[in-house]
């Protein structure tokens, strides 16, 4: 199968992941499929927030099986090209047959191009650990969410919330941060599944996004003390080593065990092959 991935980010924020030795967002994602997947992936690229030649010689954005969306550090009521950029890709995208799957800034960018509309969340900074995720009874039953408990934690970090959805869209799930939490929608011949939180980050690439960003985290006191901060960083850091402080943090397996933290991801990519 063919996948195109959609790298949401500025040179700049991607460089800031290389620096410190991380992956960026968009090869945490090509890693992720490629393991989960059941058959062989030829998985490309595109970088919209960088260029305004980001299609490359030969590319055809119609020749995809799947398009995934990654996370961004942009905030799309900026309005500035780089988002801009990928708003009108993604409208390009929805008006073609496509099955696309968003995260984060994904959902955001693409509920937008829908005729939705995103807005800076008045409860704050989600980050780190979206707790309690509840799915509805549509949730329950998309496929999307096949054999994943009806009520779970994951990986986030976003400041914006889904203010208006666009037209005939189905939200899957919620938890009291955030009435969003995750959605689908068709648009034209487009089917998109889409979810706020972050199914393809994994324990050890937020222990790295936790350094990189410490003095935000406590700032915005998403840690109420730099031990407790210390505490979780250990835990991800090498889950192996400090499982000890696994109760202590009250972890759940939803948010450590690879088989529940991205089964979003591997149903979707089940539902790419079904349909080839």
């Amino acid at each position: 199968m063919k996948i195109l991935i959609i790298d949401g980010n500025e040179k700049e924020a991607s460089d800031r992941y290389t620096n410190l030795g991380m992956q960026t967002q968009y090869e945490v994602y090509k890693t992720l499929l490629e393991n989960l997947s059941e058959t062989k992936l030829n998985i490309f690229t595109i970088h919209p927030a960088c260029s305004e030649d980001f299609l490359s010689k030969g590319l055809n954005i119609e020749d995809f099986d799947g398009i995934v969306w990654t996370g961004s550090v942009l905030n799309i009521y900026e309005q500035k090209p780089s988002i801009n950029r990928q708003i009108e890709l993604a409208k390009v995208l929805l008006n073609k047959k496509n099955k696309i799957f968003g995260s984060c800034w994904g959902l955001q960018v693409l509920a937008t191009a829908a005729g939705g509309k995103v807005r800076k969340n008045p409860k704050g900074l989600e980050a780190i650990i979206a707790e309690d995720i509840k799915l509805n009874h549509k949730g329950v039953s998309h496929p999307m969410y096949r054999n994943k408990p009806s009520q779970f934690n994951a990986f986030c970090w976003h400041y914006d919330e889904i203010e208006t959805l666009p037209s005939q869209t189905t939200i899957l799930s919620s938890n009291n941060r955030s009435a969003v939490q995750s959605l689908c929608f068709n648009k034209e011949n487009s089917e998109v599944w889409a979810v706020q939180y972050h199914p393809e980050f994994n324990p050890k690439w937020m222990s790295g996004l936790m350094f990189q960003r410490k003095k935000l985290l406590l700032d915005e006191n998403i840690f109420t003390s730099e031990v407790n901060f210390q505490k979780l960083y250990d835990y991800l850091s090498n889950i192996k080593n400090n499982n000890f402080l696994k109760n202590e943090l009250e972890i759940s397996d939803s948010l450590i065990d690879n088989k529940i933290h991205t089964i979003e991801l591997f149903n979707w990519l089940n539902h790419l092959k079904n349909d080839t």
